[in-house]
């Protein structure tokens, strides 16, 4: 593929994803309306659907301004560091055979790389805003980031071994006969959960829990730093239900449809799937959430590697 080609690709596929991000904020509000029985967006298009636009223009023009005694260059970059690596881990999602910017042969480490970098934006604008608030959310980020970053890669290890191979791909292609997720259910289960942490959504949202920490990191932003730090929620929030149901959904296998519209179905219906999340589980202490991670999470994700390599091992020498 030559670079020119790359390049419109890339443009139309960052288009896309911003759409996609956008139509998902409304989408997230009404479900939740639906789920908590109350109307959600229904002023602005039919069924509130322009809401998302309207947002978008009000963000656009709303002031931003640098709070008294915080980093300014810092405060201004961190948001776009939050969206940016979200966008850039995009670039390995094989969508359907051969539809892929690159099909990188470690594209799994490739976007846990880009994920675990969107703590850095949280951390720096925490420290930029000079805010008690923010820099609490931006100490329980990082603090978040090591605990379930510990298990997150281990927990699709499995599925690795199994397919023998780290491109996106590949994967897929490894289950022709059986989707990994009956193979790998403790792994597809710890991977869910360390997805949703990944992704900073309810209930591993305490970096920003209104209830004691008025925002968290982003106390002090508005209009478009404010906007490019959800804007990177919801980003993640596709990654990694992409990632989820490339390396234990079956990728774009399905009968009948062509292989793109399966594999944005199985995206939209585990997007879906977040919202739902975020209406029914309450957020849990924060010791609560680093200990689940340290003594339950990682010794089942390294319980569930060892089984699986050792099935790996046992059925190779069969």
């Amino acid at each position: 593929m030559s670079a020119a080609i790359t390049l419109i690709l890339s443009v139309w596929l960052i288009a896309a994803l911003l759409v996609a991000a956008g139509v998902f904020t409304w989408v997230e509000r009404r479900g939740l309306g639906f789920l908590q029985e109350r109307l959600g967006p229904n002023r602005v298009g039919p069924f509130g659907f322009f809401q998302w636009i309207a947002d978008t223009v009000k963000l656009l023009f709303k002031a931003d301004e640098v709070p008294p005694g915080g980093d300014a260059l810092t405060f201004r970059l961190a948001p776009a560091l939050a969206a940016t690596p979200v966008l850039v881990g995009f670039a390995v999602v094989a969508f359907a055979p051969g539809w892929t910017i690159s099909a990188l042969d470690i594209g799994v480490i490739f976007i846990l790389a880009m994920l675990a970098l969107t703590v850095y934006a949280m951390v720096l604008g925490a420290w930029a805003s000079r805010n008690r608030y923010a820099m609490l959310g931006g100490l329980r980020a990082a603090a978040q980031m090591l605990s379930y970053e510990a298990f997150f890669g281990l927990s699709l290890m499995g599925v690795v071994m199994l397919a023998g191979s780290m491109n996106l791909g590949q994967i897929v292609a490894a289950q022709e006969g059986l989707w990994f997720v009956v193979q790998q259910p403790l792994g597809a289960a710890l991977f869910t959960i360390a997805g949703i942490a990944a992704a900073h959504r309810l209930p591993f949202d305490l970096q920003e829990s209104e209830q004691d920490l008025v925002a968290g990191f982003m106390t002090e932003y508005s209009g478009m730093g404010f906007a490019l730090f959800f804007l990177g929620e919801y980003l993640a929030i596709l990654l990694v239900s992409a990632l989820a149901v490339t390396l234990f959904f079956g990728g774009w296998l399905g009968p009948f449809l062509p292989a793109p519209v399966w594999f944005g179905l199985k995206v939209g219906a585990l997007a879906l799937a977040f919202v739902w999340i975020r209406a029914v589980l309450p957020r849990p202490r924060y010791d609560q959430l680093v200990a689940f991670a340290w003594k339950w999470a990682l010794p089942l994700a390294l319980v569930n590697l060892l089984a699986t390599g050792a099935v790996v091992v046992l059925g190779g020498a069969a």
